[in-house]
Order: structure tokens, then C-alpha cells, then sequence
């Protein structure tokens, strides 16, 4: 006999917990990109962005994150990565970050900046090499594939940072 089917809110309650981030990768003039370092780990330095507040947009959340952690308020450019990363062994759930073109950095707003401190303590502006020096390896495969994207025109999709067939098995 087939089983009775859930109430909504029990079927809801039974499916995987995912998190969802966005953030914006700028580019100045000569393909530098911008990177902040947080305040809470030490391990990296990241591109402006964050977390998705409930009822958000991730649009949104990367204008929100560009305004509250840079002081700037620009509309991020179009869609250039979505990174799908699995759960991870310290308990994270599953992730889903989209990555938007937060356009030319210019140098008016390079003076316009103003970082939270209580989330940022630097920023600065990187090169590809840099980049692989200071990002964790997902992180710095995710901003390659931004810059890649945004000079062809194109959105990635990617799986932990890199084309969808290198996590397979």
C-alpha cells in the first residue's frame, strides 16, 4: 500500500539544507582584481560578497555585500558564475555561489571606498598570479573562470570551483 503523501511542511523539512552567497568580481584597467581580506579568517582573502539574506535575490545580496562591505553602491553587471560546492567535511551544507560582473574599478571609486571594519581589514588589487597566491584553490578557480567569463561574454557553471567533470569519479 503506498504511503500517504507528506504535508508540505514536512516534505520541506526532509529535503537538504543548501546555502547561498553572491558576490561581484571588478576588474581596473589593466585586469587586476579586487580582493578583500576578512577580518574572520586568515587563510584567504575573498572577492566582495556574502551570504543571501531570507526572501533575497542573489542579485541583491551582491549589491547589498558590495554597499556594506565596500561603502559603494554600484549595480553588479550580469551573471558570469555559478558554483555548485558540496557539502564539506567540517559540517558546512551545500553551497551555491553566484558570481556577478562588478564592472571596471575605477579610480573614483578606488578613493570612494570605505571597508566594514568589522568584517574587512585590507583590500587590494590582483593580478591572475596573485590571485592563485592568495585564494584558497576553490576560490581562485572560481575567479578565474569570472574574468574568463566576462572577457568572452559568457557564464560558467562549475562544481567546486572547476568544470563540472573534474569532481566526478
Amino acid at each position: 500500500m503506498p504511503m500517504p503523501p507528506l504535508p508540505a511542511a514536512a516534505y520541506y523539512a526532509r529535503l537538504p539544507k543548501v546555502i547561498a552567497a553572491a558576490g561581484a568580481v571588478f576588474c581596473d584597467a589593466t585586469d587586476r582584481v579586487l580582493l578583500v581580506q576578512p577580518t574572520y579568517r586568515d587563510d584567504t582573502w575573498e572577492i566582495p560578497g556574502g551570504g543571501m539574506d531570507d526572501g533575497e535575490y542573489p542579485l541583491q545580496t551582491a549589491q547589498r555585500e558590495i554597499r556594506e562591505e565596500l561603502g559603494i553602491d554600484v549595480q553588479p553587471g550580469r551573471l558570469l558564475v555559478v558554483d555548485w560546492v558540496p557539502p564539506q567535511p567540517d559540517g558546512r551544507p551545500a553551497l551555491v555561489h553566484f558570481v556577478f560582473d562588478g564592472g571596471s574599478f575605477s579610480p573614483s571609486q578606488e578613493r570612494g571606498l570605505r571597508l566594514q571594519e568589522s568584517e574587512l581589514r585590507a583590500w587590494r588589487l590582483c593580478t591572475a598570479a596573485e590571485c592563485d597566491d592568495l585564494l584558497v584553490p576553490r576560490l581562485a578557480r572560481r575567479v578565474h573562470a569570472a574574468i574568463r567569463a566576462r572577457r568572452l561574454g559568457d557564464t560558467a557553471y562549475l562544481h567546486d570551483g572547476g568544470p563540472p567533470d573534474h569532481t566526478m569519479p
